[in-house]
């Protein structure tokens, strides 16, 4: 397949990229999300994700290296370094990025290769930073699902795919309404364990081996009464310093690592 040129960043299909790298709204209406650096590519590769262009900067990423990286035949265009500037995110440069087609992550898609998932749910989460690193979160602890409830931000933002390195094409993800969700983990005979200050014993004190969602909501209000009215039990994370919270990130990731070291040693 020929390689196109482009070196103005005047040129039609590059300002349709930059609304594609700024603007959710165009995201959602065409389908597509862009994609900075090697690993990230790699990993949407791995992850089942359909390239429709990759554009490189050829001082810093070859022709030949966007063959080797891809291994499909796609659209490829050439870009000058100012163009690239534009479109990446990165102080670093790595000299590729790839426009990608997004998945519709709907609830009902979600599969379990086991009899006992454990899954991770944050309701409203808005910081892509924080988002992110509940993504790195569940891949590090290899998840059966990671589930956003009333998402505040759309998945495909770049800061997204940015701090989660990656991980938003490792883990399996889903995203729907606080409602629906329940409904589905209670179709499925999922516990729900709710992180939550009200009515909550020790995280520790519970049986996370059995089929297990752990549900985390925002620092500021926490979840909404219909997790806490569905909720198996609610759990809380003792605080011994001043503050009764801590970052729903690194709360996810206590809570996650308890129910996998319960479950190394069945």
């Amino acid at each position: 397949m020929p390689t196109k040129l482009i070196t103005s960043t005047q040129n039609q299909i590059i300002r349709q990229l930059v609304q594609l790298k700024e603007k959710s709204r165009e995201r959602k209406k065409t389908g597509l999300f862009l994609i900075e650096g090697k690993r990230e590519i790699s990993l949407a590769l791995k992850g089942g994700y359909e390239l429709e262009t990759v554009l490189f900067y050829p001082e810093l990423f070859s022709l030949e290296q966007v063959n080797d990286l891809t291994n499909q035949h796609v659209n490829t265009i050439e870009i000058s370094k100012e163009i690239y500037q534009k479109l990446a995110y990165r102080d670093t440069t790595e000299g590729i990025l790839a426009v990608a087609k997004s998945k519709t992550n709907c609830i009902d898609n979600l599969t379990f290769n086991t009899k006992s998932p454990l899954i991770l749910i944050a309701e409203a989460p808005e910081k892509p930073g924080n988002i992110g690193a509940i993504l790195r979160t569940a891949d590090a602890a290899n998840v059966d699902a990671v589930i956003i409830a009333n998402s505040k931000t759309d998945l495909y933002n770049p800061n997204i795919i940015r701090s989660s390195v990656g991980c938003i094409f490792t883990n399996q993800i889903a995203t729907g309404n606080t409602t629906e969700i329940i409904e589905f983990l209670k179709s499925k005979n999922i516990n729900i364990y709710c992180a939550a200050l009200q009515a909550s014993v020790n995280y520790y004190t519970q049986d996370y081996t059995k089929p297990t969602a752990i549900v985390v909501g925002t620092e500021a209000t926490g979840l909404s009464d219909a997790w806490l009215k569905n909720s198996t039990q609610n759990i809380i994370i003792p605080m011994q310093g001043e503050i009764d919270s801590i970052n729903v990130s690194v709360a996810a990731g206590i809570l996650i690592f308890e129910a996998k070291r319960q479950r190394d040693f069945l």
